[in-house]
């Protein structure tokens, strides 16, 4: 069975249409085919059927992406078929823009608080005005450099040079304290063949360099055998012991013989406990030692450990605030910790100099005679300004005051006046002594409770029958 030209005209217009990607119209011209078959009352069989079927999904396979891109209804459509929409093209040329508010440019999302997208996000620059050469030098003449007068050498292993680096931090304020640098690592007294500190102390001492004060912390690593020639002596031994106090007077005597103070600062408290009591052993030769020579031992044991008397890596720093003072091999000390021990240290040092400063000031030629100035209670009295009056003249006699009488007339309240020429006071007889307060009532309640008596009625009270009418 063929199809009739007025269906094949129609098809021809659907499949046009369907090639512009007009759906819509493709769905009318197949309500418009319908409709014109049922006018002709031809009887739908099962190959115009499927003819139609075919025609459709033809029309529908053949309209572009674009088309679909364009028509809210190609999702319903696809999904009924199986038909998936293709991919919009865009030219590579074309970047994607996200408008972005202006006022949110620099901002990370405001969900966000942390993380790389904080990170990432530019910070606005800040410009900073360029001074001109003439300020530069200008400012430098009018804060010159104070150079350092005062010189203190720290002196001993990885612990002294952990010292020096607090004392320069603690001493920056003042520049006129110098800090010399003079540890050396890994050494100790017990090993002079790697470090031969009796020899380098009196280097230090004897140098060019000029040395106000001297400061000693070692020991941390002289926990072994002590040799000297063919013989070895176990560590803290009697013998150990005597060598080892020899050592230390050895690092004392140039400085002693100079006349340079020695801070000799103890061992403080060790995570291992054998390590500890060992070191504590040292503290015990370092405080003898140091006294016999007259220098300063300043105690770290203490200081360092917790209110049960034990070893803790935080503490109280120079603020108050509990930080950690120990690194994790309960040695060393860590920026805080250093800081810390250079604040014991350094309250040493500031007496020592403010010694030496003052009969440097007490002597100095150029200091000016400051004259005593009598005080100001001693001086003169100025004489008081006198205001003259131009029309009445001041008398510079004080003004008498009337003469009044010694006693005047006494007028009585109670009694009878007073005669008008009494020269003296006006005296009445004495009247009988007054009723003590409360007699009446005393009376009453004698008359009443106990005499039996009994009681005037008084007016307006529950015993007052006035009111009442008399009886007929």
């Amino acid at each position: 069975m063929g199809i009739p030209s007025i269906e094949s005209a129609e098809l021809g217009r659907m499949r046009a249409r369907a090639s512009s990607g007009d759906l819509r119209s493709c769905e009318k011209a197949l309500y418009t085919f319908h409709m014109v078959d049922a006018r002709n009352a031809r009887p739908v069989t099962l190959r115009r059927a499927l003819a139609l079927a075919v025609i459709a999904l033809a029309a529908l396979l053949a309209s572009p992406g674009a088309s679909l891109a364009q028509d809210p209804f190609s999702d319903f459509f696809g999904g009924l078929f199986g038909f998936k929409r293709a991919p919009v093209q865009r030219p590579a040329d074309e970047p994607r823009v996200r408008r972005i508010m202006p006022h949110q440019e620099n901002r990370p999302p405001t969900y966000w608080r942390g993380g790389e997208a904080a990170r990432s996000t530019p910070k606005r620059a800040v410009k900073r005005s360029e001074p001109s050469p003439g300020a530069g030098e200008a400012a430098k003449r009018e804060t010159p450099e104070v150079a350092a007068t005062y010189f203190v050498a720290v002196m001993g292993d990885t612990l002294g040079i952990l010292l020096a680096n607090g004392l320069e931090e603690t001493f920056a304020d003042k520049p006129e304290i110098g800090i010399l640098r003079k540890g050396k690592e890994s050494s100790g007294l017990v090993r002079s063949d790697f470090y031969d500190w009796p020899k380098a102390a009196k280097d230090i001492a004897n140098g060019s360099q000029k040395i106000d004060v001297a400061v000693m912390m070692i020991g941390s690593n002289d926990r072994q055998s002590l040799r000297e020639g063919a013989q070895s002596d176990e560590p803290f031994s009697a013998h150990w012991r005597e060598t080892y106090a020899a050592r230390i007077d050895a690092v004392m005597a140039p400085f002693r013989e100079k006349k340079i103070p020695v801070v000799w600062v103890g061992l403080p408290m060790m995570k291992n406990e054998s390590f500890s009591a060992d070191m504590g052993k040292l503290n015990d030769l370092f405080r003898v030692e140091v006294a016999k020579n007259d220098g300063i031992y300043v105690d770290l044991w203490e200081a360092l450990a917790d209110e049960r008397g034990r070893f803790n890596a935080f503490g109280p720093d120079i603020n108050g605030q509990i930080v950690k003072l120990r690194t994790a091999d309960g040695v060393h000390f860590t920026e805080a910790g250093a800081l810390s021990v250079a604040h014991f240290v350094a309250t040493e040092i500031k007496k020592l100099y403010d010694e030496r400063k003052q009969p440097e000031l007490e002597a100095a030629p150029d200091a000016p005679a400051v004259k005593a100035q009598p005080p100001a209670s001693a001086a003169a009295p100025s004489a008081p300004l006198i205001f003259r009056s131009p029309e009445k003249p001041l008398s510079s006699e004080a003004p008498a005051l009337p003469e009044r009488p010694a006693i005047g007339p006494v007028q009585t309240l109670t009694g009878a006046p007073a005669p008008a020429g009494a020269p003296e006071l006006a005296r009445r007889a004495p009247a009988s002594a007054p009723a003590p307060a409360g007699a009446d009532a005393q009376a009453l309640a004698r008359h009443v409770f106990i005499e039996g008596g009994d009681q005037s009625p008084r007016p307006n009270r529950a015993d007052d029958y006035s009111w009442k009418p008399a009886a007929p």
